[in-house]
């Protein structure tokens, strides 16, 4: 059976879909995907994601896998510390006016290098430093909690997806669609030991 998106889905049917997947994932048991010939083919003459992702570079989190999916499935937008520049969100505008991609999920994850740089501090090389610069508001709320070690690093890293999806909610293209109750915005955590996503 594919999980190919061939039709339009409301963005529950999509969380569903992202939950489905990660379950698939966790145990094992992956979907069979089309990604022969005829899917290309068809994926030329346009795409139709169902949700786009923004999340982190980090190599151990692959969104396509995370969430078992296939070609033209998800759009996915990935920078370290999944932060948001105009770049980023231009490529998420892009995605739900012009794709209608129902549901943008913020997704971050535990363990992350852009977010323990930011809370370490100290001098970071060329431009990483406007990687932690964005971090940074997320890293002071985490500290005036009064968290330490490995909790100041996740709550920080918590603090972040809520910062970013604030950030994309400013957007007047995705405000717009909120608004019309064409886009659906999430936060979402991904755990590197377990696999498992923890949608807020």
């Amino acid at each position: 059976m594919s999980v190919t998106s061939k039709t339009a889905v409301s963005a529950n049917e999509a969380i569903q879909k992202l939950v489905d997947g990660n379950r698939r994932y966790v145990t094992g048991q992956f979907a069979l995907k089309d990604l022969g010939d005829a899917r290309r083919e068809e994926l030329v003459k346009g795409q139709k994601p169902f949700a786009v992702i923004l999340t982190c570079a980090d190599s151990r989190v692959p969104p396509e896998h995370i969430f078992d999916q296939g070609l033209g499935d998800l759009f996915v937008v990935r920078n370290a510390g999944n932060v948001v520049d105009p770049v980023t969100l231009g490529s998420i505008e892009y995605a739900v006016e012009h794709l209608l991609a129902p549901l943008v999920v913020v997704m971050g994850h535990d363990y992350c290098g852009a977010v323990k740089a930011a809370v370490d501090g100290g001098e970071v090389p060329g431009s990483i430093g406007a990687i932690v610069a964005k971090l940074l508001p997320s890293v002071e709320k985490a500290k005036a909690t009064g968290a330490t070690g490995h909790d100041l690093y996740e709550l920080a890293t918590d603090e972040n997806i809520k910062t970013t999806l604030a950030e994309i909610k400013e957007s007047p293209i995705i405000k717009h669609f909120l608004e019309e109750g064409k886009v659906t915005l999430k936060g979402a955590k991904y755990f590197l030991k377990t696999g498992e996503v923890v949608f807020d």
